[in-house]
């Protein structure tokens, strides 16, 4: 494989209309479709055969191993968050954010001090009750009767319940809170004709950034004990609590409803430790750590290099897109072993890398933890088994984000 592109382009062309095939015969493009269905065997061939990818058509490098996607999130300095960490949004100059997932140190590591203030731990932990709470009224509301009945497990429950609770813990009225999550959606609206920058998705993103600024503003002269009104007196300034405000929401909740979706389908493709769960609740915790390395919902992370980096022989050349998979590093056999490719909820838990790793190591984890483990307490409390009709469901798909938008599902 070739060491380097003459010109290595520092953003991908999302024109391109098939996947690079590189002289190993592997062929990786994030954005196809087809490919995300079941992207595993490709994933192996590139970690066996090829771990510093190239694909020249759209212009990225990628690495698939453990190993070394967890020594790139750690590595801020050779490969750098401040010029995008989306493929089809990353930018040859750095960009000019407020959000501490599009900064290096050291001004990621003042954002991520003075947001801390605010988002704490104890604050999480507070939401147990409330989130509880949540899971059930929407069981309440999909309950198919004595004698069962198909739901849109995805819409009717697990898309629900992170919009509510983040809305909750950021002080959102309640009439708002519908229209939020349905912008949300638009945010990761693909136009497959046109290319994944679209109108659709600016035009939400400013929207929600225009409402959370009108809450500012109304929380100024009305503060309220949510954590919208905490940031306002954390020291950020107005951009950087909308910015934070607004990763919080989206990743938040895109993350949390297709990670409860894949559990979802992987519970119903494993019956027998379905019922190891009803058995014994307290193995779900563990069960969420694997499904977060199993399927992790967010698979890719894109980096720009600061330098040539040589890795397996191979330099990638500084000024370069390089995407890091996570959700391959979730299988690699070097640091699974060899049944990496199975599912297990008993597996001895070892580190993952879903949330990432370092000074990017996702703030919501913790709340994602908390809302992953009580929905599903509570979804097997109330329904011990389910059947998922993966036929008529229905993918989502970005060229960051894996899962299912509808998961029809009999109770």
């Amino acid at each position: 494989m070739p060491n380097a592109a003459a010109a290595p382009r520092s953003t991908a062309d999302p024109a391109a209309e098939e996947p690079s095939v590189e002289p190993s015969g592997i062929a990786y493009d994030p954005m196809d479709p087809v490919l995300d269905e079941a992207p595993y065997e490709v994933w192996r061939a590139m970690r066996d055969r090829q771990p510093v990818y190239l694909d020249s058509r759209r212009g990225f490098w990628a690495l698939s191993r453990y190993e070394d996607v967890a020594a790139a999130l750690k590595d801020t300095t050779r490969f750098s968050s401040a010029h995008g960490n989306v493929l089809e949004l990353m930018s040859p100059e750095p960009v000019d954010s407020g959000m501490m997932i599009l900064n290096d140190p050291p001004g990621h590591t003042r954002l991520r001090r003075l947001v801390s203030r605010a988002f704490t731990l104890r604050r999480t932990a507070a939401l147990e009750e409330d989130v509880r709470a949540i899971c059930r009224e929407l069981l309440d509301a999909l309950d198919p009767g004595p004698d069962g009945g198909e739901v849109d497990l995805m819409q009717e429950y697990a898309a629900q319940i992170p919009s509510r609770v983040i809305s909750r813990l950021l002080g959102v009225p309640g009439e708002d809170r519908e229209r939020i999550r349905l912008l949300i959606d638009e945010c990761f609206h693909l136009d497959e004709e046109h290319g994944f920058v679209n109108d659709v998705a600016l035009t939400a993103m400013g929207e929600l950034g225009s409402y959370l600024d009108r809450r500012l503003k109304h929380l100024a002269e009305q503060p309220g004990d949510d954590l919208l009104s905490a940031l306002t007196g954390a020291g950020l300034t107005r951009r950087e609590t909308i910015d934070f405000a607004m990763l919080l929401v989206m990743a938040g909740t895109e993350t949390v409803g297709r990670l409860l979706g894949w559990a979802a389908l992987l519970l119903d493709e494993h019956p027998d430790q379905r019922a190891d769960l009803v058995a014994d609740p307290s193995l779900v915790p563990q069960a969420v750590e694997e499904v977060l390395r199993f399927e992790g919902p967010s698979p890719v992370q894109a980096r720009f290099t600061t330098e040539d980096v040589t890795l397996h022989g191979t330099t990638i050349p500084a000024r370069s897109v390089v995407l890091l998979l996570t959700s391959s590093a979730g299988r690699d056999e070097r640091q699974y072993g060899p049944d990496a490719g199975v599912f297990d909820i008993h597996r001895e838990q070892r580190h993952h890398v879903s949330f990432g790793y370092g000074v990017h190591f996702c703030l919501g984890a913790s709340l994602a933890r908390l809302e992953s483990r009580i929905a599903l307490e509570e979804l097997l409390a109330r329904f011990p088994s389910w059947t998922v009709d993966r036929n008529r469901s229905v993918r989502a798909h970005t060229s960051t984000v894996r899962g299912w938008s509808r998961l029809l599902v009999r109770l």
